[in-house]
């Protein structure tokens, strides 16, 4: 919600008083909000049914809620999950 209203200046001086309000529309955590993260598979099932949080590689640890496909990939956990040996999925 944006309001513009401006404080009248006086007429002794030109400036001008900004009230505008503008929300925070940030989580609080950061960049990593804006990315999709990599979990163990068995982690994110268990997650959705129980809500409890997750770690990801990255170390960041929320319940997941949104659709990961919407966001890029963390270029943290992007670079920590190609270091890992390959191995059995």
């Amino acid at each position: 919600m944006s309001t513009d209203v401006l404080a009248r200046a006086s007429t002794e001086s030109d400036v001008r008083e900004d009230t505008r309000t503008r929300p925070d529309l940030s989580h609080g955590d950061g960049d990593q909000e804006r990315f999709a993260h990599y979990v163990d598979k068995d982690k994110i099932v268990d997650s959705a049914v129980t809500g409890t949080p997750v770690v990801a590689l990255c170390g960041k640890v929320w319940v997941p809620s949104r659709d990961p496909k919407r966001f890029p990939v963390c270029p943290e956990c992007k670079e920590i999950y190609e270091s890992l040996p390959e191995g059995d999925d």
